[in-house]
């Protein structure tokens, strides 16, 4: 029988995904077998650092173990090998992994290695996670890479937030006169994008909007009610950040909360800085979402222009029964609750489906929302739609870009 052909391309791929364990079995397939050229090799050792468990040890002096000791220099130098070889989704995965396979979270506390990690969400939870123990000669890189991952997730959500409150308030009826101090920028540059003058590149607008003054202050309570427990990190940051949006509008009364058994009022916070905001939680601990939503009742003025959004997995560690009817109460009072399994990128993570369905049949539409579709989500609970409804086209349908 002749011997089978294989590919040398498909065999140096699975000498990647193996390792060196492999080579010889692969060499034997075919003259090229599983052969590695320098920048393959490189790769091969990026690799072999987090996932070769023959090169897990701690020696610095071992060449396949290069940047898992305590040597800063070459940790840093592994964590350039990985953005030089992988793209960033890729390196997230990595880093991560390296994070947690290897314990490098002591390593994260030296600047040289917080500086050449790829900034990310799962990195913010990560230093969330650690804050309380982030020694001073770091906490200003920390913060570094905290603020550009915020600044990232402000860059892809403020504008379409923005728009989606304030049209559901009704500012597209505005005033009627001219008063350049109330010029609504956002919406009238919007609006007349099609306008766009190549020659004299700028916006020649057909109609500048102006806010309604009587329209500018507090017309709707938002409360944002934060699990910070451990398997939340994303949620929290998508929270936060969202949290620090929604009080920047003069029409909303923003008030951010977070809790695992205690309960931390971070609306301060959230109104000067979500950097400041996110380091003040400290992901872990138990969970008492009662205690945290008892808190929040004291922010209820107006319960027909509330808006509740509790962000929580359900996995109740206090008072259920009476947590039930707590939200049942406040759904009767007219309050619009809602509440997100999961605030993220990464889906609905395991959730109380028992305590769900409880709250769903009381009109609390429980359910996962990616950030892409929080916008839809408000504007359509602002204008007052139905809530399962709306919360069941939300979850089933994907943003664009998703």
């Amino acid at each position: 029988m002749a011997n089978p052909t294989f590919d040398p391309e498909q065999l140096r791929r699975w000498r990647l995904v193996l390792g060196k364990d492999s080579q010889e079995a692969l060499g034997g397939m075919c003259d090229q077998g599983g052969a590695l050229g320098s920048a393959d090799s490189e790769m091969d050792e990026a690799l072999a650092a987090i996932y070769d468990e023959t090169a897990a040890g701690d020696d610095v002096g071992d060449e396949r173990s290069a940047g898992l000791g305590k040597s800063s220099p070459r940790l840093a130098q592994w964590l350039g090998d990985i953005r030089n070889y992988f793209k960033e989704d890729v390196v997230t995965v990595i880093q991560q992994d390296a994070i947690e396979r290897k314990g490098l979270k002591q390593l994260l506390f030296e600047p040289e290695m917080l500086k050449s990690v790829q900034p990310n969400i799962q990195l913010v939870g990560t230093l969330m996670s650690l804050s309380g123990r982030i020694p001073e000669r770091t906490k200003e890189t920390a913060r570094m890479v905290v603020r550009a991952v915020v600044e990232e997730i402000k860059k892809r959500l403020e504008q379409k937030i923005r728009q989606a409150v304030l049209g559901a308030l009704n500012r597209r009826e505005h005033s009627p006169l001219p008063n350049a101090s109330t010029i609504d920028w956002k919406w009238t540059i919007g609006r007349n994008l099609k306008n766009f003058n190549p020659e004299l590149q700028t916006i020649i607008p057909e109609r500048v909007y102006f806010y309604s003054r009587a329209q500018k202050s507090n017309v709707w309570t938002v409360i944002v009610d934060m699990d910070q427990s451990g398997s939340m990190a994303a949620s929290v940051v998508y929270g936060a950040v969202t949290g620090s949006i929604f009080a920047s509008l003069p029409a909303l009364d923003t008030h951010v909360v977070a809790f695992d058994t205690e309960v931390i009022d971070l609306t301060e916070k959230c109104g000067n800085d979500p950097v400041n905001m996110l380091f003040g939680v400290q992901l872990g601990g138990g969970t008492d979402i009662n205690k945290s939503v008892a808190y929040c009742e004291q922010f209820i003025k107006e319960p027909k222009r509330t808006l509740f959004i509790l962000i929580t997995d359900l996995f109740e560690g206090g008072n259920q029964a009476q947590l039930v009817r707590r939200l049942g109460d406040m759904v009767a009072s007219g309050v619009r609750a809602i509440c997100l399994l999961a605030l993220s990128d990464s889906g609905i993570p395991s959730y109380d489906e028992n305590l769900a369905r409880k709250l769903a049949a009381l009109g609390v539409p429980c359910f996962g929302c990616t950030p892409q579709r929080l916008p839809e989500l408000l504007e359509g609970a602002l204008r007052g739609a139905d809530l399962k409804t709306l919360a069941t086209k939300v979850a089933a349908r994907p943003a664009s870009g998703e």
